[in-house]
């Protein structure tokens, strides 16, 4: 399942203004590590990640900066600064070309349900569907100046999220027992599970963002910051939980990095749920264009630019989020915060920030390595809308029904 992190920017003292990245239920890495990633792998990364996202804060208070690159630059110097500038513009670069991916895929499958739309129809095509949804929505989305504007749109997602959430769970009970279940379903792990792990530092992060909504609380304290990171992370991960859990439990072995990629075209319940899906990932679209292109001057010029290339390269690319995850994620939500914070605490050695934040650049540098590698061997791919064989009547254990009883 692919899940991303929540952030939830508390505005002032009167209300709540959703700031929120894309939550949704494509975990490219859950058929290698589902068996074990259900009640332990979450609870680690919503440990590791939120410690992260406050310690980078941290770190720019006690440096007195106020955006990642400055924080990395006055610590590590130029070469630092190069280094943190590059990834932070391939992340969330990247990320748009997956959003578009999944757009083109989900969307497709909504069209063919229309009456009259047949696999000849140009809405049946995912390029133009990915070119349609750029010009008429994430294109204008993407030209705000600023990103607290975007709290409505967040908020949307959120809503959007809990109803796929929900269409995910019924089809658990109401799905599972007509798809065939895969040879060892059931055993704890694979031993590609580590896989999952970059897919998740992909899903997780806004380390990148943080600056940006960290600047837009109404008040800007360390105290504010700690409490929209707790409950951003905390909810993001009992959301993972529950779409890893149902998504496994219906197709066990079968999970596609997608999984509205394995409910079959005719299934209308599903279909609405795809329908949500591809909202949510348009407009969580926006926010990661504000961090690639984070600069004030041109900026109408320099989005479309940004946003063409992006779209030229989706119709290239189709395996991002787990080369992603390890290479761009991973350096940026575990290694370069911790690394920076430990340059520039005063604390003894054995200060309990000091030594998690040891932890946490170690595991980071671990998943780094081992996940690329791992990436390289198995890499995952997605079935980008070939009907699944349990939906076609030959198979005799199955008997679609589209609407729950």
């Amino acid at each position: 399942m692919k899940m991303s992190l929540f952030l939830l920017s508390l505005r002032g003292k009167a209300g709540i203004s959703f700031q929120y990245e894309p939550v949704t239920p494509g975990f490219g890495g859950l058929r290698s590590c589902a068996r074990f990633l259900i009640p332990g792998l979450p609870s680690l990364f919503y440990i590791l990640t939120d410690y992260s996202i406050i310690l980078l804060i941290k770190g720019g208070n006690l440096s007195g900066t106020n955006t990642y690159q400055e924080l990395v630059r006055k610590t590590y110097g130029l070469v630092g600064y190069l280094i943190l500038s590059t990834l932070q513009f391939l992340y969330p670069f990247i990320a748009m070309i997956s959003y578009n991916i999944i757009t083109g895929d989900t969307l497709t499958k909504v069209f063919q349900r229309i009456p009259g739309v047949g696999p000849d129809n140009v809405l049946t095509d995912r390029h133009f569907i990915i070119l349609l949804t750029t010009i008429v929505f994430t294109l204008p989305i993407s030209l705000y100046r600023d990103i607290a504007k975007l709290g409505k749109v967040s908020l949307i997602s959120l809503i959007l999220t809990i109803v796929i959430l929900v269409i995910v769970m019924v089809r658990t009970v109401t799905f599972s027992p007509e798809v065939p279940k895969s040879e060892n379903a059931w055993i704890f792990a694979k031993s590609n599970a580590v896989q999952a792990v970059g897919v998740m530092s992909f899903a997780f992060i806004c380390n990148h963002n943080s600056f940006l909504i960290y600047g837009s609380l109404e008040e800007p304290t360390l105290k504010n910051w700690s409490r929209v990171t707790h409950v951003s992370v905390s909810l993001a991960v009992v959301i993972s939980v529950v779409f890893a859990a149902c998504g496994y439990m219906t197709f066990t072995g079968y999970t596609e990095g997608d999984i509205f990629e394995n409910y079959c075209r005719d299934d209308n319940f599903a279909t609405f749920g795809r329908f949500c899906y591809g909202v949510t990932v348009i407009l969580t679209f926006p926010l990661e264009c504000f961090v690639t292109r984070e600069v004030r001057i041109y900026y109408i010029l320099l989005s479309t630019m940004l946003i063409y290339i992006n779209n030229i390269l989706t119709l290239l690319i189709h395996i991002v989020a787990e080369f992603n995850g390890v290479l761009s994620a991973t350096p940026l939500v575990f290694i370069i915060p911790t690394a920076c914070y430990l340059r520039l605490s005063k604390e003894r050695w054995n200060h309990s920030d000091n030594l998690i934040s040891c932890l946490i650049l170690a595991v980071g540098v671990l998943v780094m390595t081992v996940g690329f590698v791992l990436t390289i061997l198995h890499p995952q791919e997605c079935s980008h809308g070939k009907e699944m064989f349990y939906c076609f009547p030959s198979n005799v254990s199955f008997h679609n029904s589209t609407l729950p009883p």
